[in-house]
C-alpha cells in the first residue's frame, strides 16, 4: 500500500491507515498521557508518514515505521509538554478479583509506568506490551539492541519495585 501510494493511488494511504489505525492509536495511548494527546499525536504521525513515504527504505516492515513515527511523534509531544506519562489500558491492569480491584491496579501500574522516565516507557512498552522484538524497538526508537535491552531492564526494575505491595495485596503508593 504505501509503494501505491508513492506510486500516486489517492486511496493507498487512507486503505493503509484503516489497517493499521487500531493498533497505533493503541500504542499512542500506551505512550501518551490521555486519549486527546494520543489522538493528537496519531494525527501527527500520519500526517509525517504521508508526506515521508517516499523516504521509506524497505529496511524495515510498514508497520515497523509507522510505529516508530507514531512512537517519535508521542515523545516529542511529551518533551515539548514536558509531561512523562502513559495511559494503561485496562487489559494490561493484571488480574484482579472485583472491578474495584481492577481500577486501583490499573491506577498502581499507570503511576508506575508514569514514574519512568521516557525513553525507558517507549522500549518496555514497545517490548513487553506491543510484542515488539528487542531488534525491532531497536529500530524503531533508532537506538542499539544492547540500548534497548538495558532500557528494558531497569524499566522492569523499577516496576517491579513501585509494583510490590500490589503482589502482596497492598495498595502500592
Amino acid at each position: 500500500m504505501l509503494d501505491a501510494h508513492v506510486r500516486g493511488d489517492r486511496y493507498a494511504f487512507e486503505e493503509l491507515f484503516h489497517r493499521h489505525h487500531r493498533q497505533l492509536y493503541r500504542l499512542a495511548t500506551l505512550t501518551s498521557r490521555n486519549p486527546d494527546d494520543a489522538a493528537d499525536a496519531l494525527q501527527d504521525a500520519m500526517l509525517a508518514a504521508h508526506r515521508s513515504a517516499h523516504r521509506f527504505r524497505h529496511d524495515s516492515t510498514v508497520s515497523s515505521w509507522l510505529y516508530r513515527i507514531v512512537v517519535n511523534a508521542c515523545l516529542d509531544r511529551l518533551r515539548r509538554n514536558r509531561v512523562h506519562s502513559c495511559e494503561v489500558l485496562e487489559e494490561h491492569a493484571g488480574p484482579a478479583t472485583d472491578p474495584t480491584g481492577r481500577l486501583v491496579t490499573a491506577l498502581v501500574v499507570e503511576r508506575a509506568l508514569l514514574g519512568l522516565p521516557v525513553e525507558q516507557r517507549a522500549a518496555v512498552v514497545a517490548v513487553d506490551m506491543q510484542g515488539y522484538t528487542v531488534a525491532e524497538t531497536a529500530l524503531i526508537l533508532g537506538v542499539p539492541e544492547g540500548t534497548v535491552k538495558s532500557r528494558c531492564s531497569r524499566a522492569r526494575a523499577k516496576l517491579a519495585g513501585a509494583l510490590d505491595g500490589l503482589a502482596a495485596g497492598a495498595p502500592a503508593g
